[in-house]
């Protein structure tokens, strides 16, 4: 039995219709809706997080990780340098 666990559910993640601790009986099945739900969360969530997957033996494990703040205070009109 292979399961993904999603470590910390946000609530891009509770308002969607995907599951936490999914099983399959199959590795590669796992391996696949894994990616599939890491790529939607990361593609149609509202981008406060960054989602990875990581394997661990029967288990796949999805992180959520806060994104960096990357604004500079600078509005881009390109007279703050």
């Amino acid at each position: 039995m292979f399961t993904i666990n999603i470590e910390k559910e946000c609530g891009c993640f509770k308002k969607s219709d995907l599951e936490n601790n999914q099983s399959f009986e199959d590795k590669d099945d796992a391996l696949i809706e894994a990616m599939n739900m890491v790529n939607f969360m990361n593609e149609a969530f509202c981008q406060k997080h960054d989602f990875i997957f990581s394997e661990d033996g029967h288990n796949f494990q999805i992180a959520v990780n806060e994104k960096a703040k990357t604004h500079s205070g600078c509005c881009g009109g390109g007279h703050c340098s």
